[in-house]
């Protein structure tokens, strides 16, 4: 049985900080240059190879010999279709995707709230880098809560206390209670307009809150604004490397949601709630349950899912950027992904009571993203066991599938392109081969433990 301390704990203290506005802590440049020469030369001969041992001859061959296998081709096929269709869908929305521009006229007033667990030096960073915007100090409060924390990080919180007393706020836990219960603390304790809420391992940059409260002060039914979250630490490593490239690419996902104004995660890195949507809700998704476990973890998404519910809009703005720093390590990346993915599954859950009701005027595309979004996954982990099955009865359909993954993330990388236009896209490439053979196992493992309150910490 878990600490209760334990069990609640959300960040652990992580001593990298790179810059976001630096290349920071690079990887060798032989190392890096040599995965960019490297990685595209072994795809080309992956498609080489399939072109001739992975030929449709041989996939005849293996249709004649009447084993379970001989399905793959055609589940092979149909998954790639449906998801080629979506995939486009989604792009036509992507591209016609627009930020909302700075609006004129007085700016709302805001509570920034940063909740921190054992973040030491880090969160006096994420306070000051908030102070350092631009804007209007008259009408912004920083609320920093202590989450219990067993280091030097209220000290740190107490420093930033002292260079910017007219800004920031303090709140101490004696005991940690999770995040949730912090950042409803600094809900409750807020005076702004709108609540911004940012980790305590993040930074913003200078303009950040300008752009994020844009779309709240242009559209009223608007109620959730997610910002645009790129990894800080992306440079030290070659898992950071990899994560960066991803993170980039969640543009694509939440811009082609912003189209129908139903973005349905607004991240706890950087988000904005406008007071009179957020309130109301405050008290059920404090006391929320799922099959009688109370809800500890992915409370961003939770909280997206009450105010989605109620029929305001959420949207994604582009050009409002924070910096996050993300887990260097296998161990720490499934730890993360394990707790996104137990949210997500309960999460979906949820949604589905609501999405068929009169919540909102719009409603067949959030529909449609929502059953296509589940079927991915299971059809996914379908196709992968009758592939490894088939490996071991015909082994050249695997040179046949190295193709195609790469092929796949090359075209899933065309936004990371257009938006970045560098050649870090290469390290998308390899995270591709990662996640299909390493990281399979974290969705079912989720569904069977959706109900486990264990925060793991990354």
């Amino acid at each position: 049985m878990h600490n209760a301390a334990t069990s609640l704990s959300w960040r652990p203290r992580r001593r990298t900080v790179v810059s976001p506005h630096h290349p920071g802590l690079s990887l060798f440049p032989w190392l890096d240059l040599g995965l960019k020469v490297l990685v595209p030369a072994l795809l080309l001969v992956c498609l080489l190879l399939a072109c001739r041992f992975g030929s449709f001859q041989a996939y005849g061959e293996l249709l004649s010999r009447g084993t379970y296998t001989s399905l793959l081709p055609a589940l092979a096929a149909a998954y790639a279709l449906a998801m080629l269709l979506f995939q486009g869908g989604r792009t036509i929305l992507w591209a016609r995707y627009k930020p909302y521009p700075l609006a004129d006229g007085p700016l709302p007033s805001l509570t920034v709230i940063i909740p921190a667990y054992n973040e030491g030096a880090m969160v006096e960073k994420a306070i000051a880098a908030v102070a350092a915007s631009d804007y209007p100090a008259d009408r912004l409060e920083i609320v920093c809560i202590d989450d219990g924390s067993r280091d030097d990080t209220w000290l740190y919180i107490q420093r930033a206390r002292r260079r910017f007393p007219h800004l920031v706020r303090l709140r101490r836990f004696a005991a940690n209670r999770g995040k949730k219960e912090a950042l409803y603390a600094g809900f409750r304790q807020g005076r702004g307009e709108i609540f911004v809420t940012i980790d305590s391992d993040s930074l913003i940059a200078p303009d950040a809150l300008r752009h994020l409260v844009a779309p709240l002060m242009h559209d009223a039914r608007i109620g959730a604004v997610a910002g645009n979250v790129k990894v800080h630490n992306r440079h030290g490593s070659l898992m950071g490397k990899m994560q960066g490239v991803r993170f980039v690419n969640l543009d694509y996902l939440r811009a082609s949601q912003s189209a129908y104004r139903a973005v349905v995660c607004t991240p706890g890195s950087l988000s904005a709630y406008r007071r009179t949507a957020l309130l109301p809700i405050l008290t059920a998704w404090r006391r929320q349950t799922f099959l009688g476990a109370p809800c500890h973890h992915s409370e961003d998404r939770a909280l997206t899912n009450f105010i989605l519910r109620r029929g305001h809009y959420t949207y994604y703005q582009r050009t409002a950027l924070v910096y996050t720093l993300v887990p260097e390590t296998y161990a720490g990346v499934c730890k993360m992904y394990l707790r996104w993915e137990r949210g997500n599954v309960r999460e979906s859950c949820v949604q589905l009571g609501y999405l068929f009701t009169r919540y909102r005027k719009y409603r067949v595309l959030p529909i449609v993203e929502f059953f296509m979004a589940q079927l991915e996954y299971p059809l996914t982990l379908l196709f992968f066991g009758l592939l490894m099955a088939s490996v071991a009865v015909y082994p050249l359909i695997l040179v046949k599938l190295l193709a195609v993954l790469g092929l796949a993330s090359l075209v899933n990388l065309i936004y990371y392109l257009w938006l970045e236009r560098d050649l870090e896209f290469i390290y998308g490439v390899i995270y591709a081969y990662y996640a299909f053979f390493l990281l399979q196992w974290i969705y079912p493992y989720a569904c069977l433990t959706v109900r486990n309150r264990h925060w793991l910490t990354r």
